[in-house]
């Protein structure tokens, strides 16, 4: 009578331990017990929305400021607004990973920095008065770039460059570029303040259209092709077997590359950290998922070996020259080295992080990994 129940116990037994023995090392995906709502409300609500708030702040100051100029075009109004140019710019490396929501629904990043801008379309919108900004077939005739040209690039010195400004149709397309960028900023910003936010942060789920699954894959895009390959490796030559040095983002600028791309390097890493915009506190972010998850790579955990990389990116970028032109025409090989070290993050993340958070990526890769 006893019999039946003891083998029935030692095969249960014996079936628990068989499972254990061939569980895989690791958690093969993120259980539910992570709390992904308390790492949307960080990215929301500490990085994200002040971060927006701080750019269109820029951008509102940058519009005002080309009205102000254009009203007595001098050589110090053209100072500042270079100044409130760069600026602006500066913030905008610490929105354009967030493609997302409103951003995605009106091409924010494709009409705000397409770069190399198209010069000849751009100087006849300006002889002829006829252009529509809104067509997306004008995303590279507008945004910062479009800006670095029309401040920096429409003659040969900033004597030149202001009595331009004395000529309507030169003052009225300025003009037009910062309003367009004020109005596209405010949208998205205006949305994410007006339901957004709770529609963001509430999608906490594990689909491929939660947001922390969009949101990711967006960070990853923005990682690998504007920053590795716009930034470095397009206009290093990576991806043509030849110097591309007109790709450089800021070109007529001449020397904020270095700047630019610093900051979109530190807007990354602070992103995979949860690191607060306007504090530098550190909240729930994409590390402490990892952390949570005790992702271990080579015997090491996976978010240091993450932020160990972004340190060396940041440490092999230090000695590039302040203009990449410069850098690419007299020593490609450092550039070539600061996009190998972005690479090396490239696995990490993509392949390693995405793994452990059991996301799958949701975007084309047109040159590798």
């Amino acid at each position: 009578m006893n019999r039946i129940p003891l083998i029935l116990t030692l095969f249960l037994i014996g079936a628990f331990v068989s499972c254990g023995e061939n569980e895989p090392d690791g958690p093969s995906e993120p259980t539910n017990s992570f709390d992904r709502k308390s790492l949307l409300i960080n990215a929301a609500d500490g990085i994200i929305i002040p971060a927006l708030e701080d750019y269109v702040s820029k951008v509102e100051i940058l519009n005002s400021a080309a009205n102000s100029f254009i009203l007595d075009p001098t050589l110090e109004g053209m100072d500042l607004l270079q100044g409130f140019w760069l600026d602006a710019y500066s913030r905008w490396q610490y929105v354009s990973m967030f493609n997302i929501g409103k951003a995605e629904e009106i091409s924010l990043r494709n009409f705000t920095n397409i770069y190399p801008t198209n010069t000849t379309e751009i100087e006849q919108n300006i002889i002829s008065g006829d252009y529509n900004l809104e067509l997306p077939s004008k995303n590279d005739e507008q945004g910062f770039p479009a800006l670095d040209y029309m401040l920096f690039g429409i003659d040969v010195d900033k004597s030149a460059i202001v009595s331009k400004y004395s000529e309507s149709p030169y003052a009225s397309y300025l003009t037009d570029l910062t309003q367009r960028l004020e109005e596209l900023s405010s949208q998205v910003l205006e949305d994410w303040k007006n339901g957004y936010r709770e529609e963001f942060i509430n999608n906490d789920g594990t689909s491929a259209t939660s947001s922390l699954n969009k949101m990711v894959n967006d960070y990853l895009f923005y990682y690998e092709k504007f920053l590795r390959a716009g930034k470095i490796g397009i206009p290093a030559g990576v991806f043509s077997g030849d110097p591309l040095t007109d790709k450089v983002e800021a070109f007529y600028a001449k020397d904020v590359s270095k700047t630019l791309f610093l900051e979109g390097l530190s807007a990354t890493k602070r992103f995979f950290n949860g690191t607060n915009y306007e504090t530098d506190a550190v909240g729930t972010g994409l590390k402490s998922y990892l952390d949570y998850l005790n992702t271990i790579k080579e015997g090491e955990d996976l978010s240091q070996l993450i932020n160990e990389q972004f340190d060396s990116a940041q440490a092999q970028a230090q000695g590039l020259d302040e203009n990449f032109v410069n850098q690419i025409e007299n020593d490609n090989i450092s550039m070539l080295a600061t996009y190998d070290e972005l690479q090396k993050n490239v696995i990490l993340l993509k392949v390693d992080m995405l793994q452990a958070l059991n996301i799958k990526v949701d975007f084309v890769d047109a040159d590798g990994d």
